[in-house]
């Protein structure tokens, strides 16, 4: 390999034709790029949500006074939850020990007795199943709103309206449905961008060295940036026909609305894949073997991605160590971007300091791959 010429245009022209001739004749490139990312979306918009809608809550309803059957039928009419009505708390006492429901709400036998009698003490007993403890929180957030509507049909029957000292009116800013899909979508892709792209170069290097051809690679002038630039480039336009595609569905069959504008969602795709394609190349060159390249992609990249990019799990709440080691992910700054970019539009004080990062980060693995692949066919 000595005595080789400088970069040749022309041979990175020819490599990365090769190479995307290499893609239109391997199924599989394609299956990656284009029904991956379809399936995985799908999954995560329809399979994943945080909304807590229509949980079953029993109704123990030992009174069946005028104000208890008023209470009761608040419930009823409630979106948030499905109501399972009985007379005894043992009714549904099983159904809340096996899960069957996440909450029990006991409208005692004197109920009625003490609303009528005007002299207060009137009580409810709310009981939640506290293994989970943000439904349970969602279970007494909702039997405080059916307080809250009985009180208020309760005086308009009779009249008068309820005089409170503080009135409350919430105002959601960038998400005003507050639907977790909103949310979820846009890590989502980025999740979804993280193992398309690790994926797709994981298996090229290692590819030419199971096929035998990188003995021939080696036996021609082609320099280490020329090889570089030719596993790289075809399968950016790749991952990027993908991301497009994810982007379309998010927007035109899922309703997700986008904020921002098209060349910042592709200035922080194209960062972002630098950092992807450049940990599936390097995983490539080290170990030679396809499969051992694609099953270390999966790892190195999806696992991080999910549990440690702030889409799921809220990095703030997470222990001082990890939260260092969540500086290390590129997804964390991608999916921070994606949100920003969906929910808010183009906020510069967010999408600026997280677009440096993913530079730094593509920098990174892209030049660790370089130095990889230098001892492998220079040395």
């Amino acid at each position: 390999m000595s005595g080789r010429s400088g970069f040749s245009f022309r041979r990175s022209c020819a490599l990365c034709l090769k190479e995307a001739r290499q893609i239109m004749r391997d199924p599989s490139s394609l299956l990656i790029a284009i029904v991956l990312p379809v399936g995985l979306l799908f999954i995560f918009g329809f399979g994943i949500s945080l909304d807590t809608n229509r949980l079953g809550v029993g109704v123990v309803m030992e009174d069946h006074g005028a104000e208890a059957v008023r209470f009761a039928a608040a419930a009823a009419g409630s979106p948030y939850i499905r109501p399972v009505f009985a007379n005894t708390l043992a009714e549904v006492e099983d159904d809340l020990r096996l899960a069957r429901l996440r909450g029990v709400i006991v409208i005692p036998a004197d109920f009625t007795a003490k609303v009528e009698a005007g002299r207060g003490g009137a009580q409810i007993q709310v009981l939640t199943d506290g293994s989970e403890p943000n439904t349970a929180n969602f279970v007494s957030s909702y039997a405080y709103g059916l307080y809250e509507s009985w009180l208020a049909s309760r005086a308009e029957a009779n009249g008068v309206s309820v005089a409170q000292a503080v009135t409350l009116e919430p105002r959601y800013w960038f998400n005003p449905t507050t639907i977790s899909r909103n949310y979820l979508i846009p890590g989502s892709i980025s999740v979804v961008m993280t193992i398309i792209g690790a994926l797709l170069t994981s298996l090229v290097v290692a590819r030419e060295w199971e096929r035998g051809t990188m003995e021939a690679l080696l036996a021609t002038p082609v320099r280490k940036s020329e090889l570089l630039l030719s596993k790289t480039l075809p399968y950016y336009v790749l991952a990027m026909t993908a991301m497009t595609i994810c982007v379309l569905i998010a927007i035109f069959i899922m309703d997700v609305p986008f904020r921002g504008s098209i060349p910042a969602m592709f200035l922080a795709s194209s960062l972002f894949l630098g950092s992807s394609l450049g940990l599936g190349l390097l995983l490539s060159t080290l170990t030679r073997n396809q499969f051992n390249a694609a099953q270390a992609a999966l790892n190195a990249a999806f696992l991080p991605a999910v549990l440690l990019s702030g889409l799921i799990f809220e990095i703030a709440s997470m222990p001082a160590v990890i939260q260092a080691v969540t500086y290390l992910i590129p997804a964390r700054y991608f999916v921070k971007a994606l949100q920003t970019l969906f929910q808010a539009g183009d906020v510069a004080a967010i999408l600026v300091p997280n677009l440096l990062f993913l530079v730094v980060s593509g920098i990174f693995w892209l030049g660790l791959t370089a130095i990889k692949m230098r001892r492998r066919l220079d040395g």
